[in-house]
């Protein structure tokens, strides 16, 4: 933390933080299905600006911006899952970035970011499991019934119940989302670390 900081964060990092906080806001607009997932989970970019932001300042800063990025959704656009889709994001996002810091904050090299994005994929998937097996699909079968969501990922052979959609489908999903984040994040930061860092 520089000289010139407040009690948390210096006047530069909370700028640095707003910026890409706004960006992995807008990215969370641009949300694509991958075949043959589920169409309720939706890969977008929101956490690259988290993970810059997390090697640029710490694990501390990647998981504000995980956090502002879901206040920045909500005031362009209300939520459609009644904040659970929204928290799902922010845990599943912040299991990311918090191991990937942790590990660049103690080898700021680039076999210390590989190994930290790794650990922070790892991560992702077991968290995004337990959440959707405890919290987001029973929220929404209450909601829409078990069937209705199941019949959403009838395209993955194997998948009857809420044990087989885990397995066939939230496990490769967060674990191939981790995977093409963390390869577009180690391409950009490089590139973009000066402005991060002036």
């Amino acid at each position: 933390m520089e000289n010139k900081a407040s009690v948390f964060f210096s006047v530069r990092s909370i700028a640095r933080i707003a910026v890409l906080s706004a960006l992995a806001g807008a990215l969370m607009y641009l949300e694509f299905v991958i075949p043959p997932f589920p169409t309720f989970y939706k890969l977008d970019f929101s956490d690259i600006p988290a993970l810059l932001g997390t090697f640029a300042m710490g694990p501390a800063e990647g998981v504000l911006i995980e956090g502002v990025k879901i206040l920045v959704k909500f005031l362009i656009k209300p939520t459609t899952t009644l904040g659970i889709g929204e928290l799902a994001n922010f845990t599943i996002g912040a299991s990311l970035v918090i191991p990937a810091g942790l590990v660049y904050k103690f080898r700021k090299t680039r076999k210390g970011a590989v190994i930290g994005l790794c650990a922070g994929t790892i991560a992702m998937t077991v968290v995004g499991a337990l959440f959707n097996y405890f919290v987001l699909i029973p929220v929404y079968s209450a909601a829409f019934g078990m069937e209705a969501i199941l019949g959403m990922a009838s395209a993955i052979a194997g998948i009857r119940d809420i044990g087989t959609l885990i397995v066939y489908g939230t496990v490769p999903f967060n674990f191939i989302k981790g995977v093409i984040v963390s390869v577009i994040t180690t391409l950009l930061y490089k590139k973009v670390s000066p402005l991060l860092h002036r």
